[in-house]
């Protein structure tokens, strides 16, 4: 058996692609939504189009069915162009990985075949606003009453919550049991009655997704749209994140490979003491440092990917592309912001947006806190 780290034909061809549509489209597009706020819906059409959206799913259903390992090539280079752009595009990935992994075709047919025909947006409703990294301490509940199910509760943090057709949505359906086989998982309209999503909220970085609350007040719920069995809601969402982490982590590292340019080219025009900045050491050690990380962090991508489409368990190196990268992109972005001094502070110059984009990555998809937490108890379990 040998280990290759060279792509494919296809895969390179699918990277270019990505790059091709990052520095045309997303790039010349991103100060605007940064600065309105806008849902980038033309972006997000010219996606469409080209087959950059809505890539997991199956082939039976108009999708491309791509990997992990795709997708995390796919989402390097999007995130090289804007992550706020690119958090907008991967969020449907998000909301349709637990539904492909565990949803009846009927669903399938219903939800993900249209989304392939049409640009069209869904969200990841499972975070709550007394229960964020704290999964098992949800509270919204779903009560079954003939055939159908009401549901109560609101979710908070909800990336595409103002644009989505629909939401997986998980809540309470044996409070008792919680983790254990208490926990369902739902597609939720967002025309239902009862369903009241909230205001955008304005956030430090990544203003192009959207991210708001969402209530749900009595909404019935068809016993149709419940994914899987009954029970199977905490395994489907936290399945999905072994698919979504590796993607966040190479988002990170798409991120902070862009702020290592910005930063390179900075440091070979500007002069300072009869030189340019990038001959002095404390400058080009920086960027040897910048670089070294880089390659680190896609490298655990990569592993994390290659092991989740191998058919193993990618739990732990998961957890481990994400807390490393998230790290490394606000690292590498607030030194890029040194290199450039005074001017890396101004609007003006790319490298104080991604320093803001790349607090978020820390926080969303599970906190660098609760990866170390859980690739410590991976590790101090199997010992």
């Amino acid at each position: 058996m040998s280990v290759s780290f060279q792509l494919s034909d296809e895969q390179q061809a699918l990277r270019e692609l990505a790059h091709d549509f990052a520095k045309n489209e997303i790039r010349p597009a991103a100060p605007h939504h940064d600065q309105t706020g806008e849902f980038p819906w033309e972006v997000l059409g010219k996606a469409h189009e080209i087959g950059l959206m809505n890539t997991h799913v199956e082939a039976d259903h108009g999708g491309l069915e791509l990997g992990a390992f795709d997708g995390i090539l796919l989402a390097e280079e999007l995130a090289w162009g804007c992550t706020g752009i690119g958090t907008a595009m991967e969020a449907n990935g998000l909301a349709q990985q637990p539904v492909i992994l565990g949803a009846s075709d009927a669903l399938k047919r219903k939800y993900l075949a249209p989304m392939t025909e049409e640009l069209q947006m869904c969200a990841y409703g499972v975070t709550e606003p007394g229960a964020g990294s704290d999964v098992q301490g949800m509270r919204t509940t779903a009560v079954k009453q003939g055939d159908k199910y009401i549901l109560n509760g609101s979710k908070m943090w909800i990336t595409n919550a103002g644009v989505a057709k629909w939401f997986f949505v998980v809540a309470l359906t044996d409070p008792e049991k919680r983790a254990r086989g208490g926990m369902s998982a739902f597609i939720v309209e967002a025309d239902w009655p009862g369903v009241q999503v909230g205001a955008k909220e304005k956030n430090l970085g990544q203003r192009a997704s959207d991210t708001r609350g969402i209530t749900f007040e009595n909404v019935e719920v068809p016993a149709a749209n419940l994914v899987g069995r009954e029970g199977d809601g905490w395994k489907l969402a936290m399945a999905a994140f072994d698919y979504t982490r590796p993607s966040v982590a190479a988002a990170a590292v798409g991120l902070a490979r862009a702020a290592m340019e910005h930063a390179m080219e900075y440091a070979m025009q500007r002069r300072a003491f009869g030189k340019p900045i990038a001959a002095h050491q404390a400058v080009s050690f920086m960027v040897s440092d910048m670089a070294m990380n880089i390659d680190a962090g896609r490298l655990l991508c990569w592993q994390a990917a290659q092991l989740r489409d191998a058919g193993l368990r990618n739990t732990l190196q998961s957890s481990m592309a994400k807390a490393f990268c998230a790290d490394m992109a606000m690292k590498v972005a607030t030194d890029a912001v040194q290199v450039f001094g005074g001017y890396g502070y101004s609007e003006e110059y790319p490298v104080e947006k991604l320093m803001r984009d790349a607090k978020i990555l820390q926080i969303y998809a599970g906190t660098d806190e609760m990866q170390i937490i859980a690739i410590a108890r991976d590790l101090l379990g199997r010992s």
